[in-house]
């Protein structure tokens, strides 16, 4: 396959390469429990490690492989969403907050409730459709007006990206790109050394699910940013990214992706409305996680206990739907995908997730 390739052929590569990485996703994550709320809770809960280091693992060989590409001049991501250059810190961290309790009390981030609906979880399917209505309010409805006026009106405009690189070089020593190879470095050993030290409670699903969700993250970079990357569209003469929702290079995300779904269902004639590669990642982790489900014997068709666990899911639903938008990405677009590029963005979403996370935990166990 020579690049760049035809419009019509980078969009097919995209959307079916999307698909194809949700499938590997959601069997992955079905297989190993793969959950960066589970890791959390473990942790805040009785410092269980396991999961958490799933998660740790995911973020190293997401970060090494996405930045080695970065660094070695063969990917571009100076356009993504991880790297753009206003600050939005205020927003990161609100709405971190608000998703990362919200996953908690909906038992799952947007990414695990798609695997549980693949293995038969009514009660995920109804989260998901909260979470894409509040997501699409957040976007342009109801919620935008607070989010644009109050929070998103406090972000620092950069002479550059807002990866944690270019932030320290202006601090001035090195170059962007020298910080961005000491950062990733000291992510590379500081991963290691929690790995080494926790690796006796690990087994091997929790290395191949961590190693797994690691890989699809730079896939995805590559599958967005390089083979879907037109440098002159022939229609407008300018760069284009093609089958993404945001028109630039994307990974693995999921909560805009689920309003995205919902939009092009219930404007399927519309032309304007087309599916993106958001919107087929999604759809492959339903599909990749039944699949295991099916294989593994774990298909279990699951409802509501009664009507406090529906306002839990339903509430949870809701503030993730909030909370993901805002944030810019969720425990996965922020968690794993920002954090592949050492967004500092992703650094501050990710520090609200955790807040929120602990928060919620605690004032459940107040509850009880």
């Amino acid at each position: 396959m020579s690049l760049p390739l035809s419009p019509a052929s980078a969009t097919a590569a995209v959307l079916w390469g999307g698909l194809a990485l949700g499938v590997l996703l959601g069997a992955a994550a079905q297989a190993s429990r793969f959950c960066t709320m589970g890791g959390l809770s473990d942790w805040f809960a009785y410092r269980g490690t396991p999961r958490l280091m799933m998660w740790v693992l995911a973020v190293a060989v997401a970060a090494s492989l996405s930045m080695g590409l970065v660094l070695g001049g063969v990917l571009d991501v100076s356009r993504s969403v991880p790297w753009g250059d206003r600050l939005f810190w205020l927003s990161y961290l609100v709405g971190g907050t608000v998703f990362g309790a919200g996953m908690v009390i909906a038992s799952g981030c947007p990414q695990r409730n798609l695997v549980r609906l693949g293995s038969g979880s009514l009660k995920a399917l109804v989260t998901l459709l909260v979470i894409a209505v509040s997501a699409q309010m957040t976007l342009r409805g109801l919620f935008a007006e607070g989010r644009t006026r109050f929070l998103d009106s406090t972000a620092v405009q950069l002479a550059g990206p807002q990866d944690l690189g270019y932030l320290l070089s202006v601090l001035g020593g090195l170059s962007a790109a020298q910080w961005r190879g000491v950062v990733l470095a000291l992510v590379v050993v500081v991963a290691a050394v929690l790995l080494w030290r926790n690796r006796a409670q690990m087994d091997a699903g929790h290395w191949m699910g961590g190693v797994a969700v690691g890989l699809l993250v730079p896939a995805a970079w590559v599958l967005t940013g390089l083979v879907g990357y037109l440098p002159e569209h022939p229609d407008t003469l300018e760069p284009a990214w093609l089958g993404t929702a945001t028109k630039r290079p994307e990974a693995l995300s999921f909560t805009a992706p689920v309003a995205h779904s919902i939009d092009l269902l219930t404007f399927w004639s519309d032309r304007n409305t087309t599916a993106s590669f958001g919107v087929l990642l999604a759809l492959g982790v339903v599909l990749g996680s039944a699949l295991s489900a099916k294989l593994r014997g774990e298909f279990r068709v699951e409802g509501f206990k009664d009507t406090a666990d529906l306002r839990g899911h339903l509430l949870g639903g809701v503030m993730m739907g909030f909370g993901g938008v805002t944030a810019m990405g969720c425990s996965i677009g922020q968690g794993i995908s920002g954090l592949s590029l050492l967004s500092g963005g992703a650094v501050l979403a990710v520090a609200g997730i955790v807040l929120g996370v602990w928060a919620a935990l605690k004032w459940q166990m107040r509850g009880l």
